[in-house]
């Protein structure tokens, strides 16, 4: 965490925080458009994809999440889970894991350290778990710039992966 966000506090979710995510999401998308990135994410925001606000809905009730707050505002979130998605092609670890399913921040706190802090709290959740393997998969586009960014993160690249068109990368952190 660097000066910037010393006063960030990192707190379960629920329900009453799908609407901060959902709205983290859409400003992604647009800001993901905006630098000519239209192949993660698509175009539409997410808030109006088929099934995204009900996703984002169950985040918030069935798994695990973690809202990052900033002088009281909601600058990111986190989900973990159990394992994948099931709609993704990503084979199972073999082994008890946690899996990021989300991690979004708020782009007007960009370079703050916020998404690292919450990475970093997905590791203490999952040693407070007992269990040794944290995992997360990515888009692989974009000259990679995701996957080195997990990589700067303490994760390291495990298989590769297509979900139709779209090129995933899996990368896992041992937290013991």
């Amino acid at each position: 965490m660097n000066d910037d966000t010393r006063d960030l506090r990192i707190r379960p979710g629920g329900p009453a925080d799908a609407p901060a995510v959902l709205d983290m999401l859409d400003a992604a998308v647009a800001w993901m458009n905006s630098r000519g990135n239209s192949e993660q994410w698509g175009t539409t925001p997410y808030s109006q994809t088929p099934g995204g606000v009900a996703r984002v809905e169950r985040y918030t009730t069935e798994n695990d999440p973690w809202i990052a707050e900033l002088d009281g505002a909601v600058v990111g979130a986190l989900v973990l889970d159990s394992g994948p998605s099931p709609q993704m092609p990503i084979a199972p670890a073999g082994e008890p894991e946690r899996y990021v399913r989300l991690l979004v921040s708020d782009r007007r706190y960009a370079g703050l350290g916020v998404g690292a802090a919450l990475l970093a709290h997905a590791a203490d959740e999952t040693r407070r778990a007992g269990v040794d393997l944290l995992r997360v998969d990515c888009w692989a586009g974009g000259g990679g710039r995701l996957v080195a960014y997990y990589r700067r993160n303490g994760f390291t690249p495990t298989e590769r992966f297509l979900s139709g068109a779209w090129p995933g990368q899996v990368l896992a952190r041992r937290v013991a």
